[in-house]
């Protein structure tokens, strides 16, 4: 008796200690656990856009559980923060990868950190669908598991210059990046490009991301005389930038790319935040009925109006749902492996989001996405729109 108590226990401890791959249901059936995994910056100076993806993919998953629990199946999200650090970023990959319930990751918010940890997750083929990332080697890589909806730096980038030389009548240009693979990257697009137009580059410096004090770059920026100052980077340093170039009484427009493009420049950058540009790969959901409608269901969930990236966290992650759904249907009911997941990532054609349309081509971009520039003409966010463009029109 004794021993087979003693077996009872251990069969009793072994069920308990499955892993949470099953789940029973109201009606006390076992349901198989799926997770997408947001993972964005939760922490640190980049917060304020890293947890709106996060919000947005959570307001996604939780209006599809029932839908996942009549498939038989219990949706999860495992929310990470990667600390806007490309090491944090690459532990939290390995972390992902450990978990075979994790189908899909949406993220990153960086692509400095969405580009090694993506070398850890195409080792398990665990698909990635990029709210935000919009360097050119997130896609060029050419890796089966990564796929954005948001433009390429080679979009954005040149639609900043082509609006600088065509629409600010820029004659002289002044490039400042951050030094990262995203800020430099974006930075060096517009370079280019405004060099392709005819237009003078009188300078092209890096600062470092992290400091406040940009006085030796902006000093160099007044010796110049530069018509327009483009900053390839993200808000934080954007926007002292831009106090800072108003508290020397430089003149210049100041342009910088969608990591500018947040509520915080206003709290930084105080009234010299008023005339910035922003180009960014975000819409305005709110000017139409169906992003009304959804920015007041955010609102009404989170108390608070949905972030830059929000809704973009959303589209990817009902794009990595739908994905999920497909590859169920296809493999009989069961839950999919991650391979066929990715599969069927790359193929979705026509999906209708609140912020954007998504269809993927071969590399995994999305055909489209677009680019809009941004003018802070009063201390309020969202900025109105000034320009929109389509951003298959700048893709090779």
């Amino acid at each position: 008796m004794a021993l087979l108590l003693v077996v009872a226990l251990v069969t009793l401890l072994a069920v308990g200690c499955g892993g949470g791959a099953t789940e029973p249901n109201d009606g006390g059936q076992a349901l198989e656990v799926i997770k997408v995994a947001s993972v964005s910056p939760l922490s640190g100076p980049q917060a304020g856009m890293g947890e709106p993806i996060k919000l947005g993919a959570q307001m996604a998953l939780e209006e599809q559980k029932a839908e996942f629990e009549a498939l038989g199946f219990k949706l999860e999200l495992s929310p990470q923060d990667d600390q806007a650090d490309p090491k944090v970023g690459v532990t939290v990959a390995q972390k992902l990868i450990a978990d075979k319930n994790v189908l899909v990751v949406v993220g990153h918010l960086n692509s400095g950190v969405a580009i090694p940890a993506s070398e850890v997750y195409v080792k398990d083929n665990l698909c990635q669908v990029s709210p935000a990332n919009t360097a050119t080697a997130i896609t060029d890589r050419e890796l089966p598991i990564v796929n954005r909806i948001v433009a390429r730096d080679d979009a954005q980038g040149p639609a900043g210059a082509d609006f600088a030389t065509n629409d600010l009548g820029a004659k002289k240009v002044f490039v400042i990046h951050d030094k990262t693979t995203y800020g430099q990257g974006v930075a060096d697009e517009f370079k280019k490009q405004v060099e392709a137009n005819g237009v003078q580059v009188v300078g092209y410096e890096g600062i470092t991301a992290g400091e406040s004090d940009f006085s030796a770059v902006l000093n160099a920026v007044a010796a110049a005389k530069p018509d327009v100052v483009y900053f390839g980077g993200m808000y934080p340093e954007g926007s002292l930038l831009a106090k800072q170039m108003k508290e020397k009484d430089i003149a210049a427009k100041f342009i910088g790319p969608d990591g500018m493009y947040d509520p915080k420049v206003i709290e930084i950058a105080g009234e010299a935040a008023i005339g910035v540009y922003c180009t960014s790969v975000a819409g305005d959901v709110t000017l139409t009925e169906v992003g009304r409608a959804w920015a007041d269901r955010y609102q009404a969930k989170f108390g608070q109006a949905p972030g830059s990236f929000a809704a973009y966290g959303y589209d990817a992650t009902n794009v990595a749902l739908e994905a999920i759904k497909q590859a169920i249907a296809a493999n009989g009911g069961e839950k999919p492996s991650r391979l066929q997941v990715t599969e069927v990532a790359r193929a979705i054609q026509d999906f209708k989001g609140v912020a954007t349309d998504v269809t993927f081509n071969v590399r995994g971009d999305n055909k489209d996405a677009k680019v809009f520039i941004y003018e802070f003409t009063e201390m309020k966010f969202p900025a109105p729109i000034v320009k929109e463009i389509v951003a298959g029109d700048y893709l090779k």
